[in-house]
């Protein structure tokens, strides 16, 4: 329940403080005095889309607050993990929207992102206004509210969707198959012949400097051994001490002292000693094996050639070309459109279908009961709102083709007096009828998604007389489990409420004014006889007044 709403620079209004309580409240003004906008703020908390335009003329931001009584555990739950806090049951909300555009919100001093804020109200707040009575005429607006009636049908309606969703991409997928464009006829055979190439000279990674590091040593063979033999010789020359006994000389000289330094000098030089034995082994084992070989020579310098070609040809090195080739396979299998795959794709998208319309039968079904059970509860609603004699209907007819949202069309109709063809809302039902068909819905759904907070806005529009008199009834009677809020023209609704609140506009200075004000019992008179008559002044409309506030009683 929202226990109270503060308003600041919002439209016309610059600062109003709504205190609302249990039961019936009705909202009531002059048309054009602002009661539009406490239901824009009210809109803004509940998550809403910011328009910087709302700003007040001259303000930098609005701000809005609005404090609830929360008690559900499941929500409670929710709201402690947003880092909402909750204390003695009261959430309190806030948004603000600054004159640039930015928009802030809070959860029990928790900032948030305003998607919670929608997600968290729609478990609180409902409401219904003009706007959806238009809505009302549309057969997907029909069909969304009746889905929204049974927990069955949503189970029905995701598990089809699933399935449906699959069979459009699986049929997307043939399509594009046998339809393959020419360019997608060129696109696979240029990747086949690239697969084709890398193939035929079967690269390996890193093989391109492996090839010249051979061939530079085969081309260099006689400056190698050149080399190589004269560092030899200086390891182990014949005509002068060799590099390997001057070591041990100098070794010698030191094997017996035991200064720390010269000790450490003796072992190092024995490690010299022995790298210069192992070069000099190495050296003999390279000599032994370095050989010129022309034909080898040749065969790795074609070797080479036909990689780098293979490089030119398709313009990336060895190492790209080999990486490409698992995503070049995977490109080529879904571009491929060959006899075997759309045969195969085929038979999956039979099958899929074919579970498809086994879900949309299902899903069907589920419609079909509810709509049995809302067409019997709106039409005994209906007779208590003045339409006695009145019979609504949900006619549920197959579609041509599957669509995402199943096999049907829903359309709500309405006999309005006995005996008479059921006709479409759309074409048959006045504005007031809407008005009161839209309650009834509402009434019935509620009953199966109930939430603590209803606001109306202006569901009276169009009708009058005893009708208006019905209605506030059922808002009254409504009103004893749920807290009900009512934007009216109608005295009969006011009259029946347990709190007015009026807002009024004040053209008296340069900038025009709004306040919001609940009205006490004598000042209910004189505002329900300005609704009566358009004079507050009326003797007579007062006493119309009083009359109307004695009966409510």
């Amino acid at each position: 329940m929202i226990s109270a709403l503060t308003i600041r620079n919002i439209g016309v209004i610059s600062s109003a403080e709504l205190q609302l309580g249990p039961g019936f409240t009705a909202l009531t003004g002059e048309t054009g005095a602002g009661k539009t906008m406490v239901l824009t703020a009210l809109g803004l908390l509940m998550g809403e889309r910011a328009d910087a335009g709302r700003v007040r003329t001259g303000e930098k931001q609005l701000f809005v607050e609005g404090r609830l009584d929360v008690n559900d555990p499941a929500l409670l739950e929710k709201l402690a993990e947003l880092g909402a806090e909750v204390e003695a049951e009261e959430l309190i909300v806030n948004r603000s929207v600054s004159s640039e555009g930015r928009s802030r919100a809070a959860l029990g001093g928790a900032s948030v992102p305003v998607s919670q804020l929608e997600e968290i109200f729609e478990q609180l707040v409902a409401v219904h206004g003009q706007s959806e009575q238009l809505r009302l005429r549309s057969n997907t607006a029909q069909r969304e509210a009746l889905d929204g009636f049974s927990s069955e049908i949503a189970k029905a309606l995701a598990s089809y969707q699933q399935v449906y969703k699959q069979y459009k991409e699986l049929q997307a997928r043939l399509e594009r198959m046998q339809s393959a464009s020419e360019a997608d006829r060129f696109k696979v055979e240029r990747i086949r012949d690239r697969l084709s190439q890398i193939e035929k000279v079967s690269p390996n990674v890193g093989e391109i400097e492996e090839l010249t590091e051979q061939i530079e040593r085969l081309s260099n063979v006689e400056s190698l051994r050149e080399a190589s033999v004269k560092a030899r010789e200086a390891l182990s020359s014949e005509d002068q001490l060799a590099a390997g006994e001057m070591i041990g000389i100098a070794r010698k000289a030191l094997e017996s002292q035991s200064d720390p330094i010269l000790v450490d000098l003796y072992q190092r030089l024995g490690e010299i000693g022995s790298l210069v034995s192992e070069v000099n082994v190495d050296l003999s084992s390279y000599l032994s094996a370095l050989e010129a070989d022309p034909e080898r020579l040749n065969s790795l310098l074609s070797r080479k050639a036909e990689l780098v070609s293979l490089e030119r040809s398709l313009g990336a090195s060895i190492d790209e070309l080999l990486e490409s080739i698992p995503q070049l396979n995977a490109e080529l299998l879904d571009l491929d459109s060959s006899d075997e795959q759309i045969e195969r794709l085929e038979m999956q998208l039979e099958a899929t279908l074919s579970q498809a319309a086994f879900a949309a039968k299902e899903l069907t079904a589920a419609r079909r009961s509810a709509a049995a059970q809302v067409s019997e509860a709106v039409s005994s609603e209906l007779t208590q709102l003045a339409m006695s004699g009145s019979r609504f209907e949900i006619r549920i007819t197959e579609l041509p083709d599957l669509e995402l949202s199943g096999n049907d069309k829903v359309e709500f109709l309405l006999a309005s007096h006995p005996g008479a063809e059921p006709r479409p809302l759309a074409k048959g039902a006045s504005g007031g009828e809407l008005s009161r068909i839209m309650l009834a819905l509402e009434l019935v759904l509620a009953s199966e998604k109930s939430v603590p907070t209803m606001v109306f806005d202006e569901v009276d529009a169009g009708v009058g007389g005893q009708a208006a008199l019905e209605l506030a009834k059922r808002l009254k009677k409504l009103s004893e489990s749920t807290q009900v809020i009512v934007v009216t023209h109608l005295a009969q609704v006011a009259a029946l409420a347990d709190h007015q609140i009026r807002v009024s506009k004040d053209l008296s200075g340069d900038i025009t004014l709004t306040s919001v004000a609940e009205l006490s019992d004598s000042e209910r008179e004189v505002e329900i006889a300005r609704m009566l008559s358009g004079n507050p002044d009326s003797e007579s409309a007062i006493s119309h007044a009083k009359e109307l506030l004695d009966s409510s009683k």
